[in-house]
């Protein structure tokens, strides 16, 4: 006994030493520490796996609407080789709008976390490609159906590689997503092939020896991919723990891959003989194999998402029992605490007794406690911050509603200018009442409220084009792009036409304001003049750009034809202006650096050229068209980056003159 206390009296020296709290938490932390430890990482591998599935899950979502879009797209292809069958592929061509409809909606929802988005609208592009194909020529046809064909087949192995489910752990789920995923797309694709080949030997009635070659070639690869096939899905049955799968995908297996060898097998002549082939045999085995091969897909994928759901379940299951049985420790646990504090209930209870005397104030004598536990002096002290913490709570609620109020106040503020500043920008009648110009403007704000200003004035048979860039976003900034706004129309209706005075008036009257204001913001600012075909530039803003026929640009600097408003008073000495003659179809381009110095994801800058490039390919298209072209392209290269900065755009264009 002697021993045992020896060994034990680091221990009791410790634990005497110890307030009853301080005992609970040292004996429960060494104890739930190490359990929580290994809940977590338990809890977090299942979870892992979880997710795994799960997404594994999306990707089966993703592949349905995507198999039947392939389907369709492969069979309007061979239908459009055949001119005798051009309402079949109407009708086709609708079932396939739809199936785009429906994918994109799948898309919309999974492509975030399938990275598919930019694959998918690249399958959309070709499609209303091929939709606006006018032209008989089949060969180009059949050129852009087989690019749309491979656009589908790489998201299909993108969705793969997204999804996990080229990863799967398990044997008999692994095998039939190689069906699936893998093995009966590419012998559908070689199908499709077989049917285009045999398709041209019909309609053109010749068999040519390089036809025989492809031919052969693809049913040798089908030959392969058929025998991977029955031996993976024989692995998949054997390996199939609950044995659902043999009896569900069994018979549509072997009647697949049973007609597969009967195609096969009839290719054995072309290498004995040189009898004439006959194509119509090749291209209705082939039809009816890409159905056969359809339906076997559908019911194995099926079977995957059943693989899928039961391995989810077991995932959940054995997260239930884990924590049911952490439940049970814990209770245990806390029936042991229990019965421990009652053990000492004795020593608590005089302990509480003393310290409601000591709050009360009716301490009559003092209390010795064996124990160094000062229990008393503790939940005075609890109290004490406790009292002091529900102040420091009431101060803080308070000063929150107070941020509340603010909060809304300016948000209200922000709000009313933000309309203001939309109210005032040109409207579209106003901008088709011009008669010799085409324009249309585009601006986007990086904050509630911009900085941005643009506006186009028609007045007594001229047009005044104005755009410009306030140092800065927010509330100042957008009051003085409105300042800005309300200074040329209030010029321009006194007839102000000499762009010296004008600039130099305006510049006085914003600087002014700025200076009341306490403000350093200023802004820099481009007006043009527009009148039969001649346009005079003036004030310091981004390049102007100019597209003449044929695409050429050119760039007007107007750097020396201004200075920035409201920075100084007196700013005559540097206004100057330019003139430029606009032909028919002449284009001009003002912007802001919101769009030049707009970022990619990966920081780098859209920059002035990719700017003209893409003016220079849609120049001869619309000041709408040009305009939304510039837009859909910055977008583009944005991605889902953040706006840094306000975007701005005008893009005037004039019309070509009426013939009489």
């Amino acid at each position: 006994m002697k021993q045992l206390q020896k060994v034990f009296r680091p221990a009791i020296t410790l634990m005497n030493r110890l307030k009853y709290p301080q005992k609970f938490t040292l004996i429960s932390s060494i104890f739930v520490l190490p359990l929580s430890l290994v809940m977590y990482l338990l809890i977090s591998e299942i979870q892992s796996r979880n997710d795994f599935a799960e997404k594994e899950k999306i990707g089966n979502t993703y592949l349905r609407p995507l198999r039947q879009l392939w389907s369709d797209v492969s069979l309007a292809q061979i239908t459009n080789n055949d001119q005798t069958k051009q309402n079949e592929l109407k009708e086709l061509k609708a079932r396939i709008n739809n199936q785009m409809r429906s994918l994109e909606d799948v898309d919309k929802k999974y492509g975030n976390i399938l990275l598919t988005t930019s694959k998918f609208n690249l399958i959309k592009e070709k499609w209303r490609q091929i939709e606006n194909q006018n032209n008989n020529n089949i060969e180009e046809k059949n050129q852009t159906y087989n690019t749309l064909r491979q656009e589908i087949d790489e998201l299909r192995n993108k969705v793969g590689d997204q999804s996990n489910l080229i990863l799967d752990p398990d044997i008999d789920s692994y095998y039939l997503m190689d069906a699936t995923l893998l093995k009966l797309p590419e012998m559908q694709y070689i199908l499709t092939d077989i049917q285009l080949i045999t398709q041209k030997s019909i309609l053109t009635k010749q068999d040519t020896v390089e036809s025989r070659i492809k031919l052969i070639k693809y049913l040798a690869k089908l030959e392969g991919y058929n025998s991977e096939l029955k031996k993976n899905m024989q692995n998949a049955f054997k390996f199939n723990p609950a044995g659902n799968t043999r009896p569900k995908l069994e018979k549509f297996l072997n009647d697949y891959t049973n007609k597969i060898d009967l195609l096969i097998d009839t290719a054995v002549p072309l290498t004995e003989n040189s009898n004439t082939l006959s194509s119509q045999v090749f291209y209705t085995a082939a039809a009816e194999n890409l159905k056969l091969s359809y339906i076997l897909w559908d019911k194995a994928i099926v079977e995957l998402d059943v693989l899928l759901q039961n391995r989810i379940n077991g995932f959940v299951q054995r997260q239930v029992l884990l924590c049911l049985f952490v439940s049970i420790i814990l209770i245990l646990v806390l029936y042991l605490y229990i019965a421990f504090y009652l053990g000492v209930k004795q020593t608590v209870s005089s302990l509480s007794t003393a310290s409601k005397q000591m709050i009360d104030g009716t301490v009559t004598e003092s209390i010795i406690l064996e124990n160094r536990d000062e229990l008393a002096e503790v939940v005075k002290s609890f109290n004490d911050i406790a009292l002091a913490l529900v102040k420091a709570n009431k101060e803080v609620n308070l000063l929150n509603q107070c941020l509340t109020d603010e909060n809304i106040r300016m948000g209200a503020e922000l709000e009313v200018t933000s309309k203001l500043q939309k109210m005032i920008l040109p409207p579209k009648h106003e901008l088709e009442q011009i008669p010799d110009l085409e324009i249309a403007g585009f601006m986007l704000s990086a904050t509630e409220v911009g900085g941005d200003y643009y506006d186009v004035i028609y007045h007594n048979g001229k047009v005044k084009i104005g755009i410009g860039d306030v140092t800065g976003h927010g509330l100042e900034s957008g009051v003085l792009m409105i300042m800005v706004q309300t200074a040329v129309r209030t010029l321009l209706e006194h007839n102000e036409t000499d762009p010296k005075k004008f600039l130099d008036t305006l510049n006085r009257t914003i600087y002014q304001n700025v200076q009341r204001m306490n403000s350093d913001k200023n802004m820099t600012l481009c007006l043009l003049d527009y009148e039969d075909g001649k346009v005079r530039v003036s004030g310091q803003h981004e390049e102007m750009l100019v597209v003449r026929r044929g695409g050429l640009i050119q760039r007007v600097d107007t750097v020396d034809l201004g200075f920035p408003i409201g920075l100084e008073e007196e700013i005559s000495d540097f206004i100057g202006y330019a003139d430029i003659q606009l032909y028919p179809n002449d284009v001009v381009v003002l912007y802001t650096d919101g769009v030049t110095e707009a970022e990619n994801p990966e920081g780098e800058l859209y920059g002035l050229k990719r700017l003209t490039e893409i003016i220079k390919e849609n120049w001869q298209n619309s000041a709408h068209d040009i305009k939304q072209a510039i837009v859909d392209d910055l977008y583009k290269y944005m991605g889902q980056g953040k706006l840094l900065d306000d975007i701005t755009l005008v893009v005037l264009k004039r019309k070509q003159l009426e013939t009489s």
